[in-house]
C-alpha cells in the first residue's frame, strides 16, 4: 500500500510539473510574441532598412546560443526577450516591403497571420488533447531543418524562384512538425525547461509566418 501511494504521489507530482511547464511556456510565448509585434511595429513606423542576412544570422544564432547557455537562470528570460525583440525588428522591413510592393499586401500579411495562428492553435490543440507522442519525429526534423536551412542559404546566394518556393514549402511542413514535436515533448516530460520550449515554439511560429507570407507573395500578390 505504501509503495502504491508513493507511485500515485510521484505520478501526481509529474503531472503538476508537466502542467507548470505548459502553463509557463504559453505565458512566456504570448509575452515574446507581443514584444516581437512591438519591435516589428517600431521598425515599420521608422522605415528601418532591412538588415544584411549575415547580421540577421549572427544576431539570431548568437542570442539563441546565449539563451541556451542561460536557460536555467533568470538571465535566460532576458535573453529570450532580446532574441524575440531582435527577430521582431527584422520582420518590420519585410512587412513594409510586402505592404508597399503589392496592392493587396496588407491582406496577404493578415492572411499569413491568420494561417499561422490557425496552424499553431490546431496542431498544439491536437497534441495537447490527444496526448500522442511525437518524439519519433525528432531526428527527421533536425535533418530536415538543416537541409532546409542550407537550401535557404543557397537561394540567397543563387536566386532561383523555384528553389525559393520549395524552401518555403519545406519550412511550412517542418515548422508544423516542430510544433507537434515540441508540444508532445512538454506533455510527456521530454522538455522540462519552459524557456527552451518557448524559444522552439517561437522559432516555429516565426518561420511559419514568413514562409506563408513568401508563398502568398509569389502566388497571390497583385502588383
Amino acid at each position: 500500500m505504501a509503495s502504491q501511494d508513493r507511485v500515485i504521489s510521484a505520478g501526481g507530482q509529474r503531472a503538476l510539473e508537466v502542467n507548470r511547464v505548459i502553463r509557463n511556456t504559453y505565458t512566456l510565448l504570448a509575452m515574446t510574441l507581443a514584444v516581437s509585434a512591438l519591435t516589428a511595429g517600431f521598425a515599420m513606423v521608422s522605415n528601418a532598412p532591412p538588415l544584411h542576412f549575415i547580421v540577421v544570422l549572427g544576431g539570431y544564432f548568437g542570442l539563441l546560443f546565449l539563451t541556451n547557455a542561460l536557460r536555467n537562470s533568470v538571465w535566460g528570460l532576458a535573453s529570450v526577450f532580446a532574441l524575440t525583440a531582435f527577430m521582431g525588428y527584422t520582420l518590420g522591413p519585410l512587412l513594409n516591403f510586402y505592404i508597399g510592393a503589392f496592392s493587396n499586401g496588407s491582406q496577404m500579411v493578415l492572411m499569413a497571420f491568420g494561417g499561422t495562428a490557425a496552424i499553431f492553435l490546431g496542431l498544439s490543440g491536437y497534441a495537447l488533447s490527444t496526448r500522442k507522442n511525437f518524439s519519433f519525429m525528432g531526428g527527421f526534423l533536425f535533418a530536415g531543418i538543416l537541409v532546409a536551412f542550407l537550401a535557404a542559404l543557397a537561394s540567397l546566394i543563387f536566386p532561383m524562384p523555384g528553389l525559393s518556393v520549395a524552401v518555403s514549402a519545406m519550412f511550412i511542413l517542418l515548422m508544423s512538425g516542430l510544433i507537434l514535436y515540441q508540444t508532445s515533448e512538454m506533455v510527456h516530460g521530454g522538455e522540462t525547461n519552459y524557456i527552451m520550449a518557448t524559444v522552439t515554439l517561437y522559432v516555429a511560429i516565426f518561420n511559419l509566418f514568413t514562409s506563408l507570407l513568401h508563398i502568398l507573395g509569389i502566388f497571390g500578390g497583385d502588383d
